[in-house]
């Protein structure tokens, strides 16, 4: 072999040798990855990027990018995650050429993905520049078992939110929001505005929750949306609807307190028909925890039956038909007379038997994929008869509910035109005095949706009311979304509102409407109002398992002519409007943390009402101006337990007494089966009463007053209960 020869070898062997080492080095090098997290064309930051075999992740920035760095060469699956959105797992090699870009797409159950009535419009909410509260299917069922005679427990745990019971002897309880009495909040069921008036005062008592499905709830001015009455906001409960599948529901609910109630609801869809049907019966016997010889709550007997009909004639066209009927028998007050008769000083009572009808129909159909048409239709009967043992007041009321409104979906805009007319009429069954109430309105108005942007979108809005003897009603809206990014967005807006006087007001309610003069349309003014709120909104996953979010409102709302019930020098109480303003401002801040299987929601309302009429613009009475509240749940398609803890401030009563605050827990544990579930539930657990702070009733007892209400009145209730589902046993999101 010569020495060319050798060269040549030595030099192969040398290329091998570098080309092997190379090579290792290449084996063993690592990268830093760059993943795009995007939700449509936005960037997604918080998203929680994984590669579960190394045991490496990175949240994504502003800009939707996650860097994983130190990843070896190879194959490697990756994890994407967001909460609300569903996981996205995706094959890699590394090295990679160029940024990998995921889509997100949302969950079945995400919040986002809920289409809400109460807008009149098809956008779900992360489009809808109007700030909306949703209380869904999986909390409604939580709610009802804790209370599953009337909506009162879905409505009082909700931030802001204040249920203020005028009556010991009945119960009657009226809806606050943001510290306004309850006849500035509209309460609509499945969009129809019914409960108003005489038939207002207990219709919190009279809604069972079992065949609803979801909540809207609009804080703030709403007038624009359903006419007068909107002024503090509204309150939209949606019914469940049939499906392919038949649903059974059938619960029984048993109170230590003596109370029984059940509930029962079927629905079913057969090609072209459907119907749901409800039924709930409710007994409780007179209940008097403090011996005292009068009822914290009332002997009840009520009966609720509501029946659906509904037609699909075309895959466009849907048509329905319901029937809804209350009968309600309330006795409260003195013990001894409600079981045994009167006898010597047992001669108090309060007793309410009101009756209640309903019908409501409604055809939605669809011109095109573009145009729809909704027209809706209610006739709504109410009677009560309220007597205690000197007086008896009894009418009936009538209200009619009418609507037609064309819908437009454009490619940046959505409007809504439409027109409806609103009538009610109270008769009053008396010889003495005249206080019979016939009332008109009719409405058009115009709300549109236009995309400004894909970060901005902005909402108006234009109503204009006629109200017969009380004139012309203008009411503009207007409220604009701000979306930086899927983790961040806010809202602002604010609106016009009125309110046409009627004499069913919380004064009128807690003297039992004795001496109470009519509404004099010569003397008085309807009620006007403006409202202004702002929120920020902003939600994000710390790791994989960990999530939270956090909501911020701030809103102000000044009522103008503000409606008051005054005694005069002859003893009459005489309706007349405010001097001044009654302005209500403050905040409500919302948080709520995630971690596997728990939940951990936070919350504080400031709620700050003053009566700019009265000297030293003082708050409202009985209105905390402080409010908190904590609940942790624990969730498993097993389990749901939760705990509660609520907080309410001091409050002043008229007078001007200071009352003191108090702390009330809850807690509930419910098991699911195959068959359906079975739940107990502790409510005011460490039995906070008014009672243990001052008197609920003062002597003398054959003829009793009773001191304004400002904390719970029935105090420890603990309920058991099962619900029984046969078939259809999947919840409806």
């Amino acid at each position: 072999m010569n020495i060319q020869n050798v060269t040549l070898c030595g030099l192969l062997l040398l290329c091998v040798l570098v080309s092997r080492q190379s090579f290792a080095q290449d084996s063993i090098q690592s990268h830093t990855i760059k993943i795009k997290v995007l939700l449509e064309k936005e960037s997604l930051p918080g998203a929680t990027v994984l590669i579960k075999s190394l045991k490496k992740g990175a949240i994504t920035d502003l800009s939707g990018i996650a860097r994983i760095e130190n990843v070896p060469n190879g194959q490697y699956f990756v994890s994407v995650s967001f909460v609300g959105y569903e996981q996205i797992e995706q094959s890699i090699q590394v090295p990679m050429q160029e940024v990998l870009i995921v889509y997100m797409k949302e969950s079945e159950n995400a919040l986002d993905a809920i289409v809400l009535q109460s807008t009149r419009s098809t956008r779900t909410i992360k489009n809808i520049p109007t700030r909306i509260e949703y209380i869904g299917a999986e909390e409604l069922s939580e709610k009802t078992a804790m209370n599953a005679s009337n909506i009162a427990m879905v409505l009082r745990e909700s931030t802001g939110i204040q249920m203020q019971q005028t009556s010991l002897s009945s119960g009657n309880t009226n809806i606050r929001i943001q510290g306004l009495d309850g006849r500035y909040t509209q309460l609509l069921r499945d969009g129809f505005p019914l409960y108003s008036g005489f038939s207002s005062g207990l219709s919190i008592l009279q809604i069972p929750p079992v065949d609803l499905k979801q909540f809207e709830i609009i804080k703030g001015s709403s007038s624009t949306l359903y006419g007068g009455g909107a002024i503090a906001g509204l309150v939209n409960m949606v019914s469940k609807t049939p499906k392919e599948e038949p649903q059974l529901d059938l619960m029984v609910t048993q109170t230590q307190a003596l109370g029984s109630i059940f509930n029962t609801f079927y629905a079913k869809r057969n090609n072209k028909w459907g119907y749901t049907l409800y039924g709930s019966g409710h007994y409780q016997k007179v209940y008097d925890p403090e011996d005292d010889g009068f009822s914290n709550l009332p002997e009840t007997k009520s009966v609720t039956i509501n029946p659906k009909l509904f037609y699909y004639p075309s895959e466009k066209t849907i048509m329905w038909f319901g029937l809804n009927g209350t009968y309600d028998d309330r006795t409260g007050g003195d013990v001894k007379k409600i079981e045994d008769g009167e006898n010597g000083i047992h001669q108090y009572t309060e007793e309410n038997i009101s009756k209640r009808l309903s019908t409501q129909a409604v055809l939605e159909t669809k011109i095109d994929d573009k145009q729809s048409v909704t027209i809706k239709n209610s006739i709504a009967y109410f009677d009560r008869n309220l007597k205690i043992p000197d007086l008896t007041f009894e009418g009936n009321q009538w209200n009619t509910f009418t609507e037609a409104t064309y819908q437009r979906k454009g490619q940046r805009a959505d409007w809504v035109l439409g027109a409806n007319l609103y009538s009610v009429s109270f008769d009053e069954d008396s010889q003495f005095v005249e206080r019979d109430q016939n009332d008109i309105t009719y409405g058009l108005f115009l709300n549109t949706i236009y995309d400004i942007s894909e970060n901005w979108i902005l909402e108006t809005g234009l109503r204009t009311d006629y109200a017969q003897d009380w004139g012309v009603f203008a009411l503009p809206r207007v409220s604009l979304l701000y979306k930086l990014n899927s983790s961040f967005t806010s809202r602002v807006g604010g609106g016009l509102g009125y309110k046409i006087p009627d004499i069913f007001t919380e004064e009128a309610e807690l003297v039992n409407f004795r001496d109470v003069q009519p509404i004099d349309n010569d003397m008085l003014n309807a009620e006007r109002s403006y409202g202004l709120n702002m929120d920020f909104n902003y939600q994000t996953s710390l790791t994989d398992e960990i999530g939270f979010s956090i909501n911020q409102l701030f809103y102000i709302t000044a009522i103008r002519d503000g409606l008051l019930l005054n005694n005069t020098s002859a003893g009459l109480f005489q309706f007349e409007n405010a001097k001044g303003d009654i302005l209500s401002r403050g905040a409500e801040t919302n948080i709520k943390f995630t971690y596997k299987d728990f939940k951990w929601f936070l919350n504080y309302a400031l709620i700050d009402t003053r009566l700019n009429y009265l000297p030293g613009n003082p708050q409202k009475p009985l209105t905390a101006k402080h409010n908190a509240g904590s609940v942790i749940m624990y969730e498993t398609s097993t389990w749901r337990i939760g705990y509660e803890t609520y907080y309410t401030g001091t409050q002043f009563l008229s007078s001007g007494i200071k009352t003191t605050d108090f702390i009330t827990m809850g807690v509930l544990a419910m098991r699911n089966y195959s068959w359906g579930s079975a739940f107990v539930n502790f409510e005011n657990l460490t039995d906070r009463r008014q009672s243990r702070f001052s008197p609920l009733v003062v002597p003398p007892h054959e003829n009793p007053t009773f001191p304004e209400i400002y904390a719970p009145t029935d105090g420890f209730i603990l309920s058991v209960g099962v619900i029984l589902k046969p078939f259809g046993n999947e919840e409806e999101h």
